[in-house]
């Protein structure tokens, strides 16, 4: 079981790094836009909700690899 645990910590973080980079790329096109809601919502997504989601995941994933969720007995 903890072998499971530290392979999907390694997804935790995968899925981290690339909601990140999705996030970001989408909010650089928000920013970009035409109307002034989509370069505020660009902008919020890009300094409160990114880092939010990248460091939870990433976070997590670390948790995981290093063994934080074993049980002791």
């Amino acid at each position: 079981m903890d072998m499971i645990k530290k392979v999907l910590g390694v997804v935790w973080i995968a899925l981290g790094l690339y909601a990140g980079y999705d996030r970001i790329i989408d909010s650089f096109k928000r920013i970009g836009g035409e109307t002034m809601d989509d370069v505020i919502f660009g902008w919020i997504i890009l300094l409160v909700l990114t880092p939010i989601i990248v460091g939870s995941l990433v976070l997590f994933g670390y948790y995981s690899l290093t063994g934080e969720y074993t049980e002791e007995g």
